[in-house]
């Protein structure tokens, strides 16, 4: 064994037995020997009455970091200075010699994490952040990243949901190309031709599967083939076992589930590489999590996503002199522009939806995931006045973009609105003229993330848009500090002027 998710029995006990009250903290602990000897020391003495699996576990783990937890805020600070100070906080060095048997896979270039229990980088969080880092003018960090996250898809053929052995049979929402073009705007053209391989891969990565589609077997993998030429993506995780870092709670929810065990961990898994674990969104009964259907849908965010990376592929491929292959993948990106346009918007509602391609229909979820052709210029005008109607309408709160329209408990749906989502909002409706209300959301949310700083100090994960106060809640896990794509979005949205 090379990990402690590996540890089988004594990993399920710990985690059962809810040693720590976070699932991902025991995944994260470092060995104080060989996992094999604490294995079978665990074995011998596991049966005595006296047996305390807790003092077990403290004596042979040490716990892992709370990134910034010594960091102290500075009152007479705004919050633009205060997001400066945490750069370095929040700034991790490269990885040259891991511990042995941690779950950390090694990074060759400095790079910053979220903050809090998120001790890694993690993918999609990443291009946000660079938004920050491209205000401070942190070009550095922005170029060692792009090159941390090539070394992984180079390495494990993917860039993972973040840099944990536990997370090699995900992904996370493919923004490498967006990482690309920002990067792009600072050392010009060169950064396309040099990231070129790490787009190709990604592209590879989420285009797996294809070449198994038949009449028989219409979805593998990530793709999924809804007739005619019209192919087009979702989420979907390598394994279909309980995620290490959500142990408890995934064999808890399993109990309660009609689908198949197996069923119930890819679905939960293919959301969590969605980015939004957890959202009625991804629900066939709309409040109820165990009846989650991941892998049965179709995303509206992620094909917009995925025609980016092959536009960005199909304007290298002019450049570098690939004509042939670039008329492909931009033959490929109409395709699928066409395909997401035909599935996923509703003429009757005036929306983008998600489509489940099982039952042949969209999914009446109204999510901000209706932002994203907004966001990409994949929309009509008329499209996108319909859609800036129901935003404003419905989802514009006091705090800003409320993330869905339902109370599940889960974090991403309301009462909570997410920095990303609000810049794919605010950007998404400038591109349309709509500047008024761009401008509403923009003001809506940085000022609630001023009103949480001034009360608390911190930056944090998510907001409850809905209520004052703004303090948000619901999900896995407690609402986390530091935190990399709030202090990235907020620096973007106050120097957009």
């Amino acid at each position: 064994m090379k990990y402690v998710h590996e540890l089988g029995e004594l990993f399920e006990a710990v985690q059962m037995a809810s040693v720590f009250p976070d699932g991902k903290t025991f995944p994260d602990c470092l060995p104080k020997k060989t996992l094999s000897s604490i294995a079978k020391q665990y074995e011998k003495n596991k049966s005595n009455p006296d047996f305390d699996l807790k003092k077990f576990v403290h004596d042979n783990f040490d716990m892992p970091p709370v990134v910034g937890s010594d960091f102290q805020s500075d009152p007479s600070r705004s919050p633009e200075q205060h997001i400066e100070a945490l750069w370095d906080v929040l700034t991790r060095k490269p990885d040259a010699k891991p511990p042995k048997q941690s779950s950390l896979l090694p990074l060759p270039n400095p790079y910053v994490v979220p903050g809090g229990r998120f001790r890694e980088v993690y993918y999609w969080d990443s291009y946000f952040t660079m938004l920050g880092l491209k205000a401070s003018g942190r070009w550095d960090l922005i170029g060692g990243m792009l090159n941390n996250f090539s070394y992984l898809a180079e390495n494990y053929g993917l860039i993972p949901n973040g840099n944990r052995s536990y997370y090699l049979g995900r992904s996370q929402p493919p923004f490498a190309s967006l990482m690309v073009k920002l990067y792009a705007e600072h050392v010009g053209e060169e950064a396309l031709v040099k990231y070129f391989p790490l787009l190709t891969r990604e592209y590879k990565f989420w285009q797996e599967g294809m070449q198994y589609l038949s009449s028989e077997q219409r979805a593998n993998e990530h793709v999924v083939a809804l007739g005619g030429a019209d192919y087009l993506a979702r989420y979907w995780d390598e394994y279909d076992t309980p995620r290490p870092e959500s142990f408890r709670e995934d064999v808890e929810l399993a109990l309660t589930s009609m689908q198949l065990t197996p069923q119930v961990y890819r679905n939960l898994r293919a959301a969590a590489e969605s980015g939004w674990d957890f959202s009625s969104r991804w629900f066939a009964d709309k409040s109820g999590f165990a009846s989650i259907c991941t892998t049965d849908i179709i995303p509206v965010d992620l094909n917009c996503l995925i025609w980016h990376l092959e536009s960005t592929l199909s304007e290298i491929c002019g450049i570098i002199g690939q004509a042939d292959l670039q008329q492909k993948i931009g033959d490929d990106a109409e395709d699928r522009k066409r395909a997401l346009l035909r599935h996923c918007w509703d003429e009757t509602d005036g929306f983008f939806f998600d489509y489940n391609y099982k039952k042949g229909r969209i999914t009446n979820h109204r999510t901000l995931a209706a932002m994203f052709p907004l966001f990409f210029k994949l929309a009509t005008q008329e499209h996108a006045n319909q859609v800036a109607d129901i935003i404003e309408n419905d989802f514009l709160k006091p705090g800003g973009l409320v993330t869905t329209l339902l109370e599940t408990g889960q974090q991403w749906d309301a009462p909570n609105g997410w920095a990303p989502l609000q810049w794919i909002g605010y950007i998404g409706l400038k591109n349309y003229g709509h500047d008024r209300l761009a401008e509403r959301v923009k003001t809506n949310w940085t000022n609630a993330v001023r009103e949480v700083y001034r009360k608390t100090g911190k930056m944090t994960e998510k907001y409850n848009v809905l209520q004052e106060g703004f303090n948000a809640g619901g999900g896995e896990y407690p609402n986390q500090d530091g935190f990399g794509w709030t202090n990235g979005v907020f620096l973007a949205m106050v120097n957009d002027r």
